[in-house]
């Protein structure tokens, strides 16, 4: 984040006799719409504190809240996973993540709805292939350059996924699926102990015509049982939206996140999200602005919505 986006990192522990018992991790980020804010993680599904106790939780909470009133930021966002309600916190509910249970492939594939499986077959019957590798970053970069532009999401620089390669090594899976020689869909993926995240996706419209999406997301189930992994995580959608009913689809354990927002100067919580009715006009000519100058923008631009 420091490196991609010039986000300043600000990293606290909390520890008792030698030991350290909690963590509190939050970027100082700042936008001509946003404002200076205090976020636990920018660009990130899970955030907050992590901590042992009770008592490390709340000394950490408190520290980073005299620090969001010190510097004056317009609020600190918190992004639990799961988490009591805080006093003081507006919680926001708009999104929601997914996670299903990693095992052999044929009870996975049973355990799957009669439709999705019905995708799957579609795919394999199209003679859809995947391959992976970090030599195919510039494919799975034009993959989902398009499809944030289907959306009308500006586009990350391509500097943020060689920053995440360099700085996780062996924690990070590309794959890319082709029907013959045309790149279809790809997906980049983060290992963390027993778990797998595919956590940035993209696709050709075309991609529909032979189950590529769904062809992509099994090839990386399988693969994440295959290596021995426990969890396979979709990450997070918001509500209400086409990502939310694919990933619904595949009959995962489905859970709100429990994000909390305290605000300092601002005096409503802060709604940044593409399904805000405010934004509607600007998604609208950026998915009708050509892809060059919408690929060349979009890093720019998305570094105000972390």
């Amino acid at each position: 984040m420091e490196k991609t986006y010039g986000y300043r990192p600000c990293y606290f522990y909390a520890h008792r006799a030698g030991e350290i018992t909690g963590i509190a991790p939050v970027f100082l980020t700042s936008s001509w719409i946003a404002g200076k804010c205090l976020i636990s993680l920018p660009f990130a599904v899970y955030g907050g504190i992590c901590a042992s106790d009770a008592e490390s939780q709340q000394a950490l909470l408190g520290h980073v809240e005299r620090l969001a009133v010190d510097w004056n930021v317009q609020y600190l966002e918190l992004r639990n996973r799961r988490s009591t309600p805080l006093r003081g916190y507006h919680r926001n509910e708009r999104y929601a993540t997914f996670t299903i249970p990693l095992s052999d492939e044929k009870s996975m594939y049973d355990a799957l709805p009669k439709d999705a499986r019905y995708m799957i077959r579609k795919g394999e019957k199209a003679g859809l292939k995947t391959k992976r590798g970090f030599d195919q970053l510039d494919t799975f970069y034009r993959l989902m350059t398009i499809n944030l532009q289907r959306l009308g999401t500006p586009a990350f620089p391509k500097s943020l996924f060689r920053n995440l390669i360099c700085e996780y090594p062996g924690q990070i899976d590309l794959t890319v699926v082709y029907s013959g020689d045309q790149p279809m869909a790809a997906g980049m993926s983060f290992f963390f102990r027993d778990w797998m995240q595919p956590y940035y996706v993209g696709s050709l419209s075309e991609a529909k015509t032979v189950a590529a999406n769904n062809f992509l997301w099994w090839e990386m189930i399988k693969f994440g049982s295959q290596s021995g992994l426990r969890t396979f995580d979709f990450g997070r959608s918001k509500k209400d939206s086409g990502n939310y009913t694919f990933k619904a689809k595949w009959n995962p354990n489905i859970e709100t996140l429990d994000y909390q927002i305290r605000l300092v100067r601002r005096t409503d919580p802060p709604n940044f999200s593409p399904m805000n009715s405010k934004f509607s006009l600007a998604m609208d000519l950026w998915k009708k602005a050509p892809l060059g100058l919408t690929a060349a923008i979009g890093p720019h631009l998305v570094k105000w919505f972390p």
